[in-house]
């Protein structure tokens, strides 16, 4: 090998070395793009969104940074339906009030139905059905879900079958004994919540979001996205809703001091 065919191996192996770095660079940038931001529109656990294009640079939520809360939405019905009958809802016209669906986040409640809970089973080793509201403990059940050993609600007068029906454990449970869907909890809390599913109903308790025209398009956030009905006595305050750390303030426009300007009303009382 003559010397300029060696100092055309070295500037190949070079531009090789460039290649593959510039190769990797890009590979990690998409990589790093394509992975999944997850943040929580009311409550950690319940309502998790995945942060996605709605359309080229519109993300249908921007999420907090400090606290991994939905700041905004780019869409407030993306993934809604419909929500069902309410009792004194005739004001609110068809499809006005949409709810997001929270079945597919309770992976285990079809299984527990179909696998332990329906009554049926093989001749050998019949299931069988509670015959009272006495609770029992069931090892496999507090390995699943930890807080039914010690639930947090009803100051202990409660318990599973209150709220889950008997053999369709995928349905909640009405005053009438009847099945209730999962995506419907209000329809349970207001068995005993009344007061608060009414100021619910007329939009004083709760979160909604949509369009602000009294007639318009609102997304109810239903009882369980913001309340976990497992541990309702939380904390210091013993009851209701998770605290979650506030917002930084607004930051100040670039040149401006404080915001004394804000006190100063142009209109006379």
């Amino acid at each position: 090998m003559d010397q300029s065919e060696a100092a055309i191996m070295k500037k190949l192996a070079f531009h090789t070395m460039i290649l593959a770095f510039c190769c990797g660079m890009i590979s990690s940038a998409f990589a790093q793009q394509q992975q999944e931001i997850t943040c929580f529109e009311s409550r950690k656990g319940a309502s998790e969104v995945v942060k996605r294009d709605l359309q080229p640079g519109w993300p249908n939520v921007k999420c907090s940074p400090k606290t991994g809360a939905v700041l905004w939405w780019g869409d407030p019905f993306d993934g809604t339906v419909p929500m069902g009958d309410m009792p004194l809802l005739g004001n609110v016209a068809p499809g006005k009030a949409v709810v997001k669906p929270r079945s597919e986040k309770l992976a285990i409640l079809p299984m527990c139905a179909t696998a332990c809970h329906n009554g049926v089973g093989p001749a050998f080793n019949p299931p069988t059905l509670p015959k009272d509201k006495k609770p029992k403990p069931i090892p496999t059940m507090v390995g699943l879900l930890p807080d039914a050993q010690n639930l947090q609600h009803g100051r202990g007068r409660i318990w599973c079958l209150d709220c889950h029906h008997t053999t369709q454990r995928n349905k909640l449970v009405d005053n009438f004994g009847d099945p209730v869907s999962i995506d419907q909890p209000q329809l349970l809390c207001g068995k005993c919540h009344g007061d608060k599913m009414r100021d619910w109903r007329d939009g004083i308790h709760g979160k909604r979001i949509g369009e602000w025209a009294s007639t318009g398009k609102k997304r109810w956030f239903t009882c369980t996205e913001c309340h976990n009905p497992h541990n309702v006595q939380d904390g210091a305050r013993n009851r209701g809703f998770v605290q979650i750390a506030p917002e930084s303030p607004p930051q100040l426009p670039k040149g401006m001091k404080d915001a004394k300007y804000e006190r100063v009303h142009g209109i006379a009382h």
